[in-house]
């Protein structure tokens, strides 16, 4: 899962990163409004952590112009403004969820796994598709009732395939999805994770569409 934590104060921003990154998730960081509605604007992302005392252009202001253009990403607001109108505004604005600072981490993280899970349709969060379930709270990953061994990434592909079935992918969209804006990632990076998941799963698990990029197809209602 892709987040992108839009905060400008660099120990928290720091903090927010380390403690999401054993959960897996690819967190790209931004520090300010404007580029933020940028990167939403042209980047995919599962979800949205979002400060509103931000520079250039307040969070309220982001929350409005990103539900303006019709995005239905999760956002989470983290913020200062502890007031209840302050919370009323910024739900009414566009917020999935409203966290005051300070905060434990471990709520946070219990905050965006709802988050997720209500926007992926997955009320008890296991993601189920052929045999195949994937608890995104324990990173287990079954295959037929027997565990699977999957890398960080493969794990990371594996979810946004079985979070978007019927949705096809460009290889492009993939190595955002699942890299972020790291660097240095080799050009068959994703091939190479998708013919292993194929290994150790099942060889049509992920279907390529010639040109297009790769697709998990939707299973026949017979077949879930």
């Amino acid at each position: 899962m892709r987040i992108l934590l839009v905060e400008d104060d660099p120990s928290l921003a720091s903090g927010i990163r380390i403690a999401l990154k054993p959960e897996h998730y690819t967190v790209d960081h931004l520090t300010d409004g404007d580029t933020a509605l940028t990167a939403l604007q042209n980047e995919p992302f599962d979800a949205v952590i979002l400060d509103l005392g931000l520079p250039t252009v307040d969070g309220i202001d982001v929350l409005h112009a990103i539900r303006r253009h019709g995005s239905q990403v999760p956002i989470l607001v983290l913020t200062a403004r502890d007031a209840v109108d302050n919370r009323i505004e910024g739900l009414d604005a566009g917020a999935d969820d409203y966290l005051t600072k300070p905060f434990e981490v471990d709520e946070l993280k219990a905050r965006l796994r709802a988050l997720l899970r209500r926007s992926q349709g997955q009320p008890n969060g296991v993601l189920t598709f052929r045999g195949i379930s994937l608890n995104p709270q324990t990173l287990i990953v079954e295959y037929q009732q027997q565990a699977v061994s999957l890398s960080r990434r493969e794990l990371a592909l594996l979810q946004e395939f079985m979070s978007h079935p019927g949705r096809v992918f460009t290889r492009d969209t993939l190595t955002r999805l699942i890299y972020g804006w790291e660097e240095d990632v080799e050009s068959n990076a994703i091939e190479v994770h998708i013919h292993h998941l194929r290994r150790k799963l099942f060889p049509d698990v992920i279907r390529t569409v010639r040109g297009i990029g790769y697709v998990m197809d939707k299973p026949d209602k017979a077949t879930l």
